[in-house]
């Protein structure tokens, strides 16, 4: 999607804080530090206390500067001398949450800090009426159903002073959050590009824009400002778009140039980590977090994702403990309790707490999915869907969401539905292996069985991390009586699962050696068909198959049945699983050209 024509026109623009021009480079930090420090007071002073806390941190994580290059606020312009008493009491009212005594006393001011303030008390007053219409009326899933009514009002008096070249940077990102809201996405993105050529160092902006980009491709069109900034902003959607290796490059490089103490950069590289699944290196770096920044919440229901997967169920208790003394009632810490209580198997109690996630912020994606998950744990198909479709709505790049419905529809034994959504998943994650099975099973159920060669064989391919793609390989394989590749794959199987050097108990292993002493034994391989029988007595559902088997194989040998000796190749089992470690032979290499995507 490419930037509007007046998009282009608006770099050449000054920025809108006086005395400031934003470099590409990181060559001087302190200068860098003293805009950080300027852009965190005058978001302040208009109520955007997230974009506020953000800059500060950041300016925190650099060095500190002497009392001689402490830059003062920016002078007051003749306008905002004349409404400086009716933007005091104002902002006093706006920091009560009195969003319409604020915007009752700022009509008809003119200074451009004086008219944000008032359409941004507006917009919030609207925001906070849709709020307080559902709380007690509708549960959280039907919340979504309720509009800002002021959406429409605000949007006809900034497009008229947009038009007349009459919004700051300021203006610009509020008028795009007003056409997003209104689901008016293409001249959104066109006006947060033009808030971040007038305005760069505003990270609410840039932000914003971040939540409406669904692609790289997308990304190459935007015509950004070339800004240190930008650097913040590329990291940040390749997070989002699971670009992880550019993210984490990104971040490193930022890291590199000076801002290693920053808390922000840290739990990003957490939050990469956990994308694609690194699940120790991630925890250790929010065990590092947790020490440098004890009392940050932002992140936290991310570490407690990683805490449930690992089933750390004393560190999960802790943090959830530790999370309510800090702030029980922030989005956060509910959904750290629902995943404690997820983690107990009590789900009507974690569903409960993601719901009051979601009263608290109807837009928190995280606790969408996660109340999905409990409802499928609770056997609620419909509103598993329900939610799984509102995150979706939040943000259509939520791969948990898509695949949720996936799993949500093969319950219901919908295998079209099913395929659809595993297909959005996948486009998301084209490297999960997960993705790939579950697409694999679904194209197995509708017997297109040549793409669900291509999927398992995929999912193998780019590592597959619940080590069952092979298994599916070769029981597909095996429907199709196509013996040798079947015994390919298992052959594959074990030798993975044995190179892995992990004790872990594999429930397919059993199913592979079974058929491995089978195969050999029908293809008179009688010292391979003895090693894989002998492996299948550790097993209970396999130990009297291989019992028979064995007793088989040595009646043939007493009565002079001579071994084959047309075995095509040879195959080396694992050192654990035979005693004089000498090669055996095995079926010719498993050709899967024809079925590789």
């Amino acid at each position: 999607m490419a930037a509007s024509s007046s998009v282009v026109s608006v770099a050449a623009t000054p920025s809108a804080v006086p005395g400031v021009s934003t470099s590409a480079d990181f060559s001087d930090l302190r200068e860098i530090k003293k805009q950080l420090l300027l852009i965190a007071g005058l978001t302040r002073e208009r109520g955007l206390l997230h974009s506020s806390k953000w800059s500060a941190e950041l300016a925190f994580s650099l060095p500190a500067l002497p009392l001689s290059e402490l830059q003062p606020p920016p002078p007051l312009t003749e306008e905002d001398a004349q409404d400086v008493d009716a933007y005091t009491l104002a902002k006093a009212y706006f920091d009560v949450k009195e969003y319409d005594r604020a915007a009752h006393f700022l009509q008809g001011c003119n200074s451009k800090k004086a008219y944000f303030l008032y359409m941004y008390s507006r917009y919030l007053l609207g925001k906070k009426k849709k709020d307080d219409e559902t709380v007690d009326s509708l549960g959280p899933l039907e919340k979504g159903q309720v509009k800002n009514e002021a959406l429409r009002e605000l949007r006809v008096e900034l497009s008229r002073k947009h038009q007349a070249r009459g919004l700051d940077g300021f203006g610009l990102y509020l008028y795009g959050v007003v056409l997003r809201k209104l689901d008016l996405v293409k001249e959104a993105i066109d006006v947060f590009v033009e808030a971040t050529h007038v305005l760069p160092l505003h990270w609410g902006a840039w932000l914003e824009l971040c939540n409406l980009i669904t692609d790289k491709e997308m990304l190459k069109f935007l015509s950004l400002p070339d800004t240190w900034m930008k650097e913040f902003f590329l990291a940040h959607i390749y997070t989002e778009l699971q670009l992880i290796e550019e993210a984490l490059q990104k971040y490193q490089h930022l890291i590199d140039v000076g801002f290693s103490k920053s808390s922000y950069i840290v739990s990003q590289i957490a939050v990469a980590y956990h994308n694609i699944r690194d699940i120790d290196k991630a925890l250790s770096i929010f065990n590092e977090l947790r020490k440098q920044d004890p009392y940050r919440i932002e992140n936290m229901d991310t570490f407690s994702n990683l805490l449930y997967v690992r089933s750390m169920k004393s560190e999960l208790s802790y943090l959830a403990h530790n999370l309510c003394e800090i702030d029980k009632y922030r989005v956060e810490t509910c959904c750290v309790i629902g995943n404690y209580y997820s983690l107990r198997s009590q789900h009507e109690k974690a569903a409960l707490y993601f719901q009051r996630a979601l009263k608290l912020n109807p837009r928190y994606l995280g606790a969408w999915t996660l109340m999905g998950h409990e409802y499928m744990e609770m056997k609620n198909t419909s509103a598993a869907i329900q939610a799984y479709r509102h995150a979706i709505e939040v943000n259509k790049r939520d791969y948990r969401a898509w695949y949720g419905l996936g799993q949500t529809y093969e319950i219901l034994k919908m295998p079209f539905y099913c395929l659809y959504y595993y297909r959005r998943a996948h486009q998301l994650r084209p490297n999960d292996s997960r993705m790939l099975v579950a697409l694999g099973e679904c194209y197995e159920k509708l017997n297109q069985l040549v793409e669900a060669k291509k999927c398992y064989w995929r999912a193998y391919a780019v590592g597959d991390v619940e080590k069952m793609a092979l298994v599916k390989l070769a029981k597909l394989h095996e429907q199709l009586t196509e013996s040798e590749q079947a015994a390919q794959c298992y052959i594959k199987y074990i030798q993975d699962i044995y190179s892995c050097g992990e004790v872990v108990e594999h429930l397919e292993e059993s199913t592979a050696f079974r058929y491995l002493a089978q195969y050999y034994f029908k293809c008179k391989l009688w010292d391979e068909a003895s090693t894989c029988a002998q492996k299948c007595c550790a097993f209970n559902d396999t130990r009297e198959e291989g019992k028979a088997l064995l007793r088989q194989i040595l009646q043939l040998r007493n009565q002079g049945e001579t071994p084959s000796t047309d075995a095509p190749g040879t195959f080396f089992l694992p050192a654990s699983l035979s005693a004089n470690n000498t090669p055996t032979r095995r079926v010719s290499p498993l050709n899967l050209s024809s079925v590789t995507p």
